[in-house]
This record gives structure tokens, C-alpha cells and sequence, in this order.
């Protein structure tokens, strides 16, 4: 199966420029350059703050495992989603963000119309076929003016792109290794998500996707 028979309904996925909203935007390729560097980055950040399933406030364990770079990092538990300073499995802080990360972040913020962006917190997510991200807003950081960045390493995925209410009509759009999508301004609390991966090994990562969630926290 080929990259385009997973996504075969999918129009303009080519485009190097795709308009999500009025202030979010899809950046084909923007990372491809860098991809190298940023999984070596992870791989050190990793060694440092494992990966882990969180579990959710009712107690439910993600499909995704995460973990996070930065001067904050986001956690879930039973005791509800927030920041934190340190690693709570360590308790040790979190590994701070590496220049190529935040070098990234700012010039695809910068693309998109939001040239004053400097990220504090990056979730880091490991997805493996059938993980999925439900429909969510990102309401935990306490500056809305600033953009979310996030880019897509390893397996394709299904990008859910939706509106201000959890029942608005969704947008699927498929991502591949090196895409970035930034939104913020009067899409910063639009709600979104990630259908559940199909199985498609890709030559870097196998049958994993890494996304770097990039975020203005604190």
C-alpha cells in the first residue's frame, strides 16, 4: 500500500501551502530538512524524560505516549491536565528545548504570521498504529495570543481539523513526515485531533509517528 492509497480522497495534498483558517495554515515539507537533527534531539530528550501513557482525569489511559521538553512540560492525571515544572515520574525538570527545536518553531511561526513567537513548553508525541487523539481544544496554557506548531515526523496521519464547538463539522487532513501546521489568532482555540493511525512503516521511524507539539505555556 503506498502513501497515496492511504489517503486517496484527499485533494491538494501536494500543495505546499494549504489554508486551514483565517490565522492557520499547513506547511508541506517545511520540516523535511530538519528532520534529521530534530529526531537526534529527541532521542536525547527521551533518554532523559522516558516516554509514558498518561491517564486522564476519569482515569482512562492515552493511546498516545508523550513526553515533553521545555521550562514546562504537560501532564494528565487523575488530578486533571496542567504544566509543571518537573518530570513527575523523575522529579527531576524537564529537559530543556534544544536550539534546533526552537529554531524550527519560530521560523514556522514566522511563516505563518506569527514572526514574535519564542515556544517555553514542546509535547512530544509517540503515536504507533491504531493510536488516535481525540478532538480537543488546547486550553491549558495561560497566553492565547500565542500560535500552537506542530510537526509531523515518521508515519502519515489524519489530521482533524474542526471548529469552536466540539460538534462542528471536522476537515480531514492527511499529514506526512516533515508537514508543520500552525495555528493561533482566531483559530488558536479550534478543535482538533487525529484519526487513529493507520499501519505504514516509514524509513526513518518504522511504524511510529513523532509529533512535536510546540506551545507559548507560561
Amino acid at each position: 500500500m503506498t502513501t497515496g492509497d492511504l489517503f486517496a480522497d484527499q485533494e491538494h495534498a501536494d500543495d505546499a501551502r494549504i489554508v486551514l483558517g483565517p490565522a492557520s495554515f499547513v506547511l508541506r515539507g517545511f520540516a523535511l530538512a530538519d528532520a534529521p537533527a530534530l529526531l537526534c534531539a529527541v532521542e536525547a530528550i527521551v533518554e532523559r524524560a522516558a516516554f509514558r501513557h498518561m491517564v486522564t482525569p476519569g482515569g482512562l489511559e492515552m493511546s498516545v505516549a508523550l513526553t515533553n521538553s521545555g521550562s514546562l512540560g504537560w501532564t494528565s492525571d487523575r488530578r486533571g491536565y496542567r504544566y509543571t515544572t518537573h518530570d513527575p515520574l523523575t522529579s527531576q525538570p524537564w529537559p530543556p528545548l534544544p536550539d534546533v527545536l526552537v529554531r524550527l518553531a519560530h521560523r514556522a511561526a514566522a511563516e505563518a504570521g506569527f514572526p514574535s513567537f519564542t515556544p517555553d513548553a514542546c509535547l512530544i508525541n509517540r503515536y504507533v498504529p491504531g493510536s488516535r487523539l481525540s478532538l480537543h481544544q488546547d486550553r491549558d496554557e495561560q497566553d492565547y495570543g500565542a500560535p500552537i506548531v506542530s510537526v509531523s515526523l515518521g508515519m502519515p496521519a489524519m489530521f482533524l481539523w474542526g471548529g469552536h464547538k466540539r460538534a462542528d463539522k471536522t476537515q480531514r487532513v492527511p499529514l506526512f513526515h516533515g508537514d508543520v501546521v500552525v495555528w493561533g489568532g482566531s483559530d488558536r482555540l479550534r478543535y482538533h485531533g487525529v484519526a487513529p493511525l493507520k499501519e505504514h512503516a516509514h524509513p526513518l521511524l518504522g511504524t511510529q509517528r513523532i509529533n512535536l507539539t510546540f506551545r507559548k505555556a507560561g
